[in-house]
């Protein structure tokens, strides 16, 4: 019973990071986003991670749509429909705005073929979203929602991640940003609310699963990004 009341004093979502804590380093500190702190990351592995990005952020949308749909109460459709709306209306027009800056059109981001690594990616959220209820999609997309933030924070607090040289301080800014930052804070009190309703310790497995694959999955979406920056050189 004590031991119990430990694991929950942690919070749920500190004790999914701990459990999938190989991942959620490969994960936040890849060599991607060390980069883009002092702006040595290629621009072709950033181009291509952008744009790849912006198509994820379409199905993503997505499944922020599911999880209205999935949402037993009118507050969690709220919530849901609060986290579509930061995608569609604020996300995704920083990578419009980034994407004219190398001449690329909205019509060219939606024409571009999706990457491997963005369909495995969404459609095992999506997958995880149809298969499971509320909690089971929420995990599955917290590597990305809350884990951005993270990382942003982590960089903005590097020393050349605001200079003027670095082509990047748009992106971390963004995402270090007082808004996004309240997004990603009000998607894991929301976590948290949902485990404690229905975080049963039968289900824990299953949960803890669900976020290490999802976060093995933001690795590879960097190293995508990463790979496309060698061949470039």
């Amino acid at each position: 019973m004590e031991k119990q009341a430990r694991r929950k004093d942690r919070g749920f979502f500190e004790r999914l990071k701990t459990e999938a804590s190989a991942e959620w380093r490969a994960y936040t500190e890849h060599p991607f986003t060390n980069g883009l702190a002092d702006g040595s990351l290629p621009e072709a592995a950033f181009r291509h991670y952008l744009v790849q990005d912006y198509l994820f952020l379409i199905e993503f949308a997505r499944a922020y749509a599911l999880s209205v749909y999935k949402s037993p109460k009118l507050a969690d459709m709220r919530e849901a429909a609060a986290g579509l709306s930061a995608i569609l209306d604020v996300e995704m027009n920083l990578h419009v705005k980034l994407c004219a800056g190398w001449g690329l059109s909205l019509s060219d981001l939606e024409q571009t073929p999706p990457a491997v690594e963005m369909l495995a990616y969404t459609r095992y959220v999506l997958d995880a979203g149809m298969r499971g209820d509320l909690l089971a999609l929420k995990v599955a997309l917290a590597p990305c929602v809350i884990g951005y933030a993270e990382i942003a924070t982590r960089l903005a607090s590097r020393p050349d991640a605001d200079a003027g040289t670095n082509s990047y301080r748009v992106w971390i800014a963004e995402y270090a940003g007082a808004a996004y930052q309240e997004v990603a804070a009000k998607a894991r009190a929301h976590l948290e609310h949902l485990a404690d309703l229905y975080a049963t310790p039968a289900r824990e497995a299953e949960l803890i699963a669900i976020f290490k694959e999802a976060t093995r999955l933001e690795a590879d979406f960097w190293e995508m990004g990463w790979r496309a920056g060698q061949r470039d050189e």
